[in-house]
């Protein structure tokens, strides 16, 4: 088995896994995410460093989510964007200012009736 460090750019990450042998650029595999869950991921560089005993040259790997689970994790659960959370943020401001102003009561307002 080979040690080999894996710098991951989609989640700016550095772990050491192991190895049969070690992969070649423009390969994929499969690595498991934050969430427990695999996503497949191409490998962009590798390289070798010297290591700091002996005559040994260690390798490293550096991957990025394949383009295609990224736009499966994209369609999946979007992140709200800055304006999303911006309005998000807002809307609480609005929100807690109206409960100050009435002393911490709100009576709702009634539902208009929806007909079809």
């Amino acid at each position: 088995m080979i040690e080999i460090e894996v710098q991951n750019e989609t989640h700016q990450t550095q772990t050491c896994l192991r190895f049969a042998a070690v992969p070649r650029m423009g390969e994929g595999i499969r690595l498991m995410e934050p969430d427990g869950f695999w996503a497949s991921y191409d490998i962009i560089d590798l390289w070798y460093q010297k290591a700091e005993f002996g005559d040994i040259w260690m390798p490293y790997i550096h991957v990025k989510m394949t383009a295609s689970e990224l736009a499966a994790k994209a369609k999946k659960g979007a992140k709200p964007s800055a304006t999303d959370q911006q309005q998000i943020v807002d809307t609480a401001k609005k929100v807690a200012d109206i409960l100050q102003a009435s002393g911490g009561e709100v009576t709702p307002e009634p539902e208009e009736m929806h007909h079809s």
